[in-house]
């Protein structure tokens, strides 16, 4: 169950690391190709998506890692499946279909929340 959770983990992890950072760092002219809701979400909003997608990274691994308060990962893996339904649904409601990578992301945090129980 170690490897399990470990080997998914690492895996969103570094997924929100990458795109949690970009939204912190980039413009809007720069996001707008990989994420088109930018046009419609304040940057500063859009900074803090971000930054929370980095916390919750660090979330997910630095607790397990350390063994203080590994509950923490449970937490942070929570919080990615919230924040993939409410991707889903601003997806939805700007009429694009292309969901996959966010089933994708729901089922991998799922996978994590899972093996993050049998490890507590």
């Amino acid at each position: 169950m170690n490897v399990a959770f470990w080997s998914v983990a690492s895996l969103l992890a570094l997924f929100y690391l990458y795109a949690g950072g970009l939204k912190m760092v980039r413009g809007r002219e720069q996001l707008r190709p990989m994420m088109a809701w930018v046009d419609s979400t304040p940057m500063p909003a859009v900074r803090a998506i971000g930054l929370i997608e980095v916390l919750g990274a660090a979330g997910l691994i630095l607790p397990p890692l350390t063994g203080i308060a590994p509950w923490l990962a449970l937490a942070a893996a929570t919080g990615f499946m919230v924040l993939q339904i409410a991707a889903t649904g601003v997806h939805l409601s700007r009429g694009d279909r292309r969901l996959a990578l966010n089933l994708v992301l729901f089922l991998l945090a799922a996978v994590t929340i899972w093996s993050a129980i049998a490890r507590l």
